[in-house]
């Protein structure tokens, strides 16, 4: 199994200052429709297909790959990604939340399998890497920041 987790302040010195409530809206809007916060040409679809008082279903394919995808929100605090279909397996979490010092924080965590795939074998060995590197989900987050400042200096937030 993969297990993955970062965490980053969501306003370090020198960055626009984010309020909980633009960080939700940016989480939510993320959710809902990848294409706005990943790299250009790694998301090429991501539909809402069905949608719930307590979840939502997106369809999507990220990196060629066809996911299904169904997402609770817990407003203001949590967004989990339940892997339906896809390559993976599990669950993934995007959390907003208060440290000690009162400093807002975002937090990544996840628990995937790779389907079809040997449990702790080559390929989920060479994804947990990646996730834990330099490209993988703390580089996730911060990207996922930054593009929420975008929106909302484009007024679009």
């Amino acid at each position: 199994m993969i297990y993955s987790t970062a965490t980053v302040p969501v306003n370090p010195d020198g960055e626009t200052k984010l309020t909980r409530e633009q960080v939700w809206k940016g989480l939510e809007l993320k959710a809902r429709d990848a294409r706005l916060f990943l790299p250009s040409g790694l998301c090429t679809r991501c539909d809402v297909v069905e949608e719930s008082t307590t979840h939502f279903v997106r369809e999507a394919t990220i990196a060629g790959s066809d996911i299904r995808e169904i997402i609770t929100l817990e407003p203001q605090s949590k967004v989990t990604f339940f892997q339906a279909t896809g390559p993976r397996e599990g669950a993934i979490i995007n959390e907003l939340f208060e440290d000690e010092a009162g400093t807002l924080q975002l937090k990544f965590y996840c628990y995937l399998g790779l389907r079809g795939k040997q449990p702790n074998g080559p390929e989920e060995q060479a994804e947990q890497a990646q996730f834990d590197g330099d490209k993988g989900y703390k580089s996730a987050l911060l990207s996922t920041l930054e593009r929420t400042r975008e929106l909302l200096a484009e007024g679009r937030l």
